[in-house]
Parts: C-alpha cells; structure tokens; sequence
C-alpha cells in the first residue's frame, strides 16, 4: 500500500480485516468496531489506533471525518482500488447505508498494526463476528460508556472524549 500516513494506513486495513471477517459488514458495523478497537487501545495504552474522533450521535458513536468521506456509498480516493461499498439489497428491507465488500486479491497488512492491535482487532472478532448492525449499535449505547457520558454531560453531537 502506498499511503503514506500511518493513521490511514490503520485504518483502510482495520476496516479489510474487519470486512473480511464479520457476517454483513454494513458501514454502521464497521464504525462500531472501529470505535470499539479505538476506545479498547485507548483504554489500555492511551492511544487510539486510527486516529479518528468520534461524535455521539442519537443512534451512536459516529467517526465524523469519515462517515463525511464514505455517506454517499462512494469511497475516498486513497481506498478505491482497495475497498467499495454496496447498495443493501431490496431483501434487506429499508436500511439506509451500505455494505463494505474488498476488492479480489486484497489482503491486511498486518505490518502496520502492532501486537497488542492486532489482538484486539481479533478479541472483537471473537465478539462480533456474527452480530448484527442493530446489536452492536446497542452495546456502544451502554450506560456511563464514553458515548452515553457524552451525550448526557456534553449533549448529542458533540465529540467523545478518549
């Protein structure tokens, strides 16, 4: 890969490890690992590992700069020949989004990532893999977890403190 900064190059291949390895990979999934991974190595070493802030929005944690990139299904210029997002299916009811789906032959660049990142990159897979949207979206909706203390001591949109 030839991105050159190193929080980008986390974050594109965070999102193929998780894509290749959870049932239905819709972007509000993909968000809440993602803030589950940040929030995790926050916890335990004080820094995020994508870099991204997130927002607490009505129905969750919310990485700002990105959903900003990808809310029109179409992905950044740096991630095209990498990843692209699907359309949900008329089967999948109304859902508004998409589903992430990597392009043939791609493969995580482990390299980028740490040990402790990639184990928990793993432990959450353990968890979530075939955990739907709505679940997850419930579980970082837990009471006095960073998105719930913002919401009630900062209010709804604002960002959510590491």
């Amino acid at each position: 890969m030839k991105l050159t900064n190193t929080y980008r190059q986390k974050l594109l291949n965070a999102i193929i490890f998780f894509t290749k390895n959870v049932k239905k990979p819709s972007k509000l999934k993909i968000f809440k690992l993602l803030y589950f991974l940040d929030f995790e190595h926050f916890r335990i070493t004080g820094k995020s590992v994508t870099g991204l802030d997130y927002y607490a929005l009505d129905f969750g944690p919310v990485p700002m700069d990105l959903f900003g990139q990808i809310s029109d299904n179409k992905v950044p210029e740096d991630f095209r020949k990498y990843v692209s997002i699907l359309e949900f299916n008329k089967q999948d009811g109304n859902k508004k989004g998409g589903l992430f789906k990597i392009k043939e032959s791609v493969k995580v660049d482990f390299d980028v990532f740490s040990p402790r990142e990639q184990q928990i990159m793993n432990q959450l897979i353990e968890v979530y893999r075939d955990v739907d949207a709505s679940m997850i979206s419930e579980i970082s909706h837990i009471k006095n977890q960073p998105w719930d203390k913002t919401r009630k001591y900062k209010g709804s949109g604002k960002k959510i403190d590491y």
